[in-house]
């Protein structure tokens, strides 16, 4: 056990503040400023940004190849319930220093180990009550939770999709214990992770049976949180492998596939990751945009991947023109109402200090505003909006609207084509200029 229980987890660090763009502050934010009005919404309201446990809290740094290097307070006590109620009343003073107004959690995050399920329930059930004390003190609140349905031995096969009827069933139990403490705790939306729905060899898999399952108790559970009455979304979170070699919720174009099949699409909607989208050889603009295009934009997990590395690595995004280009794509549609950018990031593994924590934090909010203002500079502005009117305008002039009219056949426009000559002629895409407009907003 602990010697003593701090009074204070980080001692030493006052509440970081907005300080302008001049300040060498490393624990003051040069970007980000909350009050700050952009495009007629406070800059907060934007991003409505969020804290993970599970990279901050929870992991001491361990990896496939050596043990954790960290050495925090709230982690001496090992995985038991003193521990876990260190890691909150931690998580929480870190969440009101740095000043984001959310934090996001798996139900195995804020408890103590629980071999079983009974056993989680009730560990769960006590540390919901504990999370509902401390946003009472501090006024935060989930931007959303998920159940954990990979990390215990009984979900190496899955949880939804399991083979098993007891193992889906006991993932049920947690799903329904998460989605409840969400809704309790006023949670924002709700997420599906499925970090193990999916196979890694189809000799073992019945496809259609795990994906009928899947559909099944989404089902389920989108009529319990009607029952509810949870007014959140619910989530999946695109991810195309690792740990599975193939995940079901592989990109957002597969999971609206996925929804539309089975009639889920306008219950369901996506919490993308930029690191995810790299994996499936996206783009983070491209995820956004699919998203936008199908009406299922949800939430982001924000982070990064590394070029040289082909896993998930889960660095803090700081590459301020992959946020723009994500920014001009959401914000035309509205942005997020219930969903924000959630730091489902960690620091290095050598990156030891207390202090890393906020200077990885604080880098990324900075980050995430400078991709704002300069999106929503390169949206003022309005070449780009201008320039893909122009290029598409053709579709809205008579000829075009013949084309598009469900009541004309494949001959007629065929015919009428021929009649008219009409061949078409290449005009450019103009590539290079719209990269430019975006590099001078850049600055």
């Amino acid at each position: 056990m602990a010697d003593t229980v701090p009074t204070e987890y980080f001692a030493g660090i006052s509440p970081i503040h907005f300080e302008g763009p001049e300040t060498d502050n490393p624990l003051a934010f040069r970007t980000y400023d909350p009050d700050r009005v952009v495009m007629g919404k406070r800059m907060e309201d934007h991003l409505r940004p969020a804290v993970c446990f599970w990279h901050t809290f929870c992991w001491d740094g361990f990896d496939i190849f050596g043990a954790g290097p960290f050495e925090r307070v709230w982690q001496a006590d090992g995985p038991t319930r003193a521990g876990a109620d260190q890691r909150r009343e931690a998580a929480f003073e870190f969440f009101t220093k740095l000043g984001t107004p959310f934090y996001c959690f798996h139900d195995v995050d804020i408890c103590e180990a629980s071999p079983t399920a009974t056993e989680l329930a009730s560990n769960f059930a006590r540390a919901v009550d504990d999370l509902e004390r401390l946003q009472e003190k501090t006024g935060l609140k989930p931007l959303w939770g998920t159940a954990n349905l990979f990390s215990h031995p009984r979900y190496a096969a899955g949880g939804l999709t399991n083979p098993d009827p007891d193992v889906a069933a006991c993932a049920l139990r947690q799903v329904r214990d998460c989605l409840e403490a969400t809704h309790r705790l006023g949670g924002s939306n709700y997420v599906l992770w499925g970090g193990r729905e999916g196979y890694d060899t189809l000799l073992n898999t019945n496809l259609k049976t795990e994906l009928d399952n899947f559909a099944r108790f989404l089902s389920k559970i989108i009529d319990h949180k009607h029952k509810l009455g949870f007014k959140g979304k619910i989530l999946i979170e695109p991810k195309p492998h690792e740990p599975m070699y193939h995940q079901y919720d592989y990109d957002t174009a597969t999971i609206y596939g996925f929804l539309k099949t089975y009639g889920l699409e306008n219950e369901v909607h996506v919490n993308i990751e930029p690191n995810h989208a790299t994996l499936a050889g996206h783009s983070f603009a491209h995820e956004i945009a699919t998203a936008v295009a199908f009406g299922i934009m949800g939430s982001i997990d924000i982070n990064c991947g590394n070029a040289q590395n082909g896993w998930d690595t889960d660095q803090f995004n700081l590459d301020t023109r992959d946020i723009t280009l994500a920014m001009i794509e959401l914000l035309p549609s509205g942005g997020l109402d219930t969903g924000g950018f959630n730091f489902d990031a960690k620091v290095r593994r050598q990156s030891t200090d207390l202090e890393d924590l906020f200077y990885a934090h604080i880098g990324g909010l900075d980050a995430l505003a400078s991709g704002l203002l300069a999106a929503a500079d390169i949206i003022e502005m309005g070449q780009i909006a201008a320039f893909k009117a122009d290029r598409y305008a053709g579709w809205t002039n008579e000829f075009g609207q013949f084309l598009l009219d469900e009541n004309t056949s494949l001959t007629e426009i065929c015919d009428r084509a021929v009649a008219e000559d009409r061949e078409g002629r290449h005009s450019s895409g103009r590539q290079e200029y719209l990269e430019q407009l975006v590099a001078r907003s850049l600055g």
